[in-house]
């Protein structure tokens, strides 16, 4: 049986929810509070649970393996991107964040780390939820037309958080979940009457393709309390009414009306279907989907990118909210969009950052969260995983992959069918992400076709990697290697060429006339004329004749 190995991060209002649901299913490990009252307040069955006011605690504990995060929202991506960097899987309560910058960044830390990263949108885990969007799916009530939600009481009142983000998370996540799509446009009116500046009530529009659309209406100044979800298709109805007995809680209407002649739609009331599931408590079903989803490796329902589209409406809404109900595109196109060329069969990920002048050939595939330079060129077959670095005007040939780990600088001629590796001793059955070791090629550096790059290496400025080496040392600027393993066998100008040194330790490039100088007690080279930071002037960057007609007598 697994121990347990959980933290909970914020054990106060909404985390003792939380703590009692992962203590019952024997995951609690660590309680973590900044306030020593909260802690104190937990009674006897948490005897057996550690607590700690020290969030780095739980970062540098290697038994810990999950956080969950119930804190303010405005803490949540520090806490979870440095939770994820640890190598912990993380639950984020709602919202992901509160930037949708952030919001990215921390899907493509979640994965880049292969970490699982679920958000606490509560309501997509309750039973009758998920019979609704069944019955959705299955297409019991024909093409949707559109959602309402109302979720109304009298009080908790904030003062740091309007209505629109402490009520209306839960239920948008659900409608778009039933909508199958993100919303076109959205619009939001609202008014603050308690508090300046934070809403009490908003009404919320969401407009899809087509004719779909969906209202969410959410206030703490309402008389009474309810939590009521209403779906209308073409051929019928469904209210979940949360406020109800559990086996009244779903209602069903079909054949809600008939149209005289063909043309007069008339309405036919009846009683409804009441849908009856087994019941079960909703976060409990949460909790157990996280811990679920970390043992099977598999993406949780409310997963990052999830918790990102429902931000990315939050951020709509509010951004209407405060132009006075216009309407605003969830996601906005960049203007970056077409500033790069990437072939019809090539895969580039949203989020991957590639400069101007850039070409990505055939069936090649760049991730997201990769940061690529300008006037790129990548050949066919070529794999650029997240996080990875590029730099500008870098060449990389035929069936290449770049893996995490790996930094390229400027100027680097990667050859046909070289490999690069990340961990030096792979095994299948021990895992070992986020343990990646770090391979530098730095600029202007070639790497000759099928050679292979052992990780952990640092390749010089305007070194040579002969073809087929094999390299498991760094090599210094300028240094040409070869072999299996790699040795170094000479020193290469900037241009590509082969450099004799005299009795000075100085040698001239013979195609671009530059001086080099090689000190004896550093085994170092440095070009005399120019800085090796320094571009190449026009008339030193193009080439004057073949190679072999350099070589002379040199068979290197």
């Amino acid at each position: 049986m697994t121990k347990p190995n959980l933290a909970l991060i914020g054990a106060g209002y909404w985390g003792k929810n939380l703590a009692r649901n992962f203590l019952a299913l024997d995951a609690l490990h660590t309680l973590c509070d900044s306030s020593d009252e909260i802690l104190a307040s937990y009674g006897d069955e948490y005897s057996g649970v550690a607590k700690t006011a020290a969030f780095d605690e739980i970062i540098s504990n290697p038994e810990i393996r999950k956080v969950a995060i119930a804190t303010p929202a405005a803490t949540h991506f520090e806490l979870a991107s440095a939770a994820i960097v640890a190598g912990k899987d993380v639950y984020v309560e709602k919202p992901l964040c509160l930037d949708t910058k952030e919001a990215v960044k921390l899907v493509r830390l979640a994965e880049s780390y292969e970490r699982i990263l679920m958000v606490g949108h509560l309501l997509q885990y309750h039973p009758y939820v998920e019979k609704l969007s069944e019955l959705v799916g299955a297409g019991d009530f024909g093409r949707l037309q559109y959602i309402t939600s109302n979720r109304l009481n009298l009080g908790k009142i904030r003062q740091e958080e309007n209505s629109l983000w402490s009520f209306a998370p839960h239920d948008i996540s659900v409608i778009l979940r039933l909508a199958g799509a993100m919303p076109k446009a959205v619009l939001c009116h609202g008014e603050s009457y308690l508090t300046e500046g934070v809403a009490d009530t908003t009404l919320t529009q969401l407009e899809f393709g087509g004719s779909l659309r969906a209202h969410v209406y959410v206030s703490w100044l309402n008389p009474f309390k309810e939590q009521k979800l209403t779906v209308v298709g073409s051929e019928g109805m469904a209210v979940f009414d949360d406020t109800k007995p559990w086996e009244e809680k779903l209602t069903v209407y079909r054949n809600y009306l008939t149209w005289t002649d063909g043309k007069v739609p008339i309405a036919q009331k009846n009683a409804g279907e009441t849908v009856v599931v087994p019941q079960s408590e909703p976060l409990k079903n949460e909790c157990m989907h996280f811990l679920e989803c970390c043992e099977t490796r598999t993406s949780p329902t409310t997963d990052g990118k999830e918790g990102l589209q429902v931000l990315q409406v939050l951020n709509a809404a509010q951004a209407s909210l405060n132009g006075g109900g216009h309407s605003v595109p969830p996601a906005p196109k960049t203007s970056s969009q077409n500033q790069f060329y990437a072939h019809e069969s090539a895969v580039v990920d949203p989020g991957a950052s590639i400069g101007v002048g850039t070409k990505v050939w055939h069936f090649s595939h760049i991730s997201n969260d990769c940061e690529i330079g300008e006037r790129c060129n990548f050949g066919q077959n070529v794999f650029i995983a997240p996080k990875v670095k590029v730099g500008s005007n870098v060449k990389i040939q035929n069936n290449v992959s770049i893996y995490a780990g790996t930094t390229i600088e400027d100027d680097v001629f990667l050859g046909p069918s070289c490999v690069l590796t990340n961990v030096s001793n792979p095994r299948s059955e021990v895992d070992r992400r986020g343990l990646y070791e770090k391979t530098t090629i730095r600029r202007g550096a070639t790497l000759g076709a099928n050679s292979t790059i052992v990780c952990g290496v640092t390749i010089g400025r305007f070194a040579f990697v002969a073809a087929g080496a094999v390299v498991t040392k760094d090599i210094p600027d300028y240094g040409f290697v070869r072999g299996v393993p790699a040795r170094l066998s000479g020193w290469m100008s900037r241009h590509g060429i082969p450099l004799e040194f005299d009795e000075k330790g100085e040698a001239v490039c013979p195609e671009s006339k530059l001086r080099y100088r090689l000190t004896d007690s550093e085994s170092k080279v440095v070009c005399i004329d120019i800085s090796e930071d320094s571009e190449l002037s026009p008339e030193l960057s193009t080439g004057l004749k073949p190679f072999r007609e350099f070589r002379g007598g040199n068979k290197n």
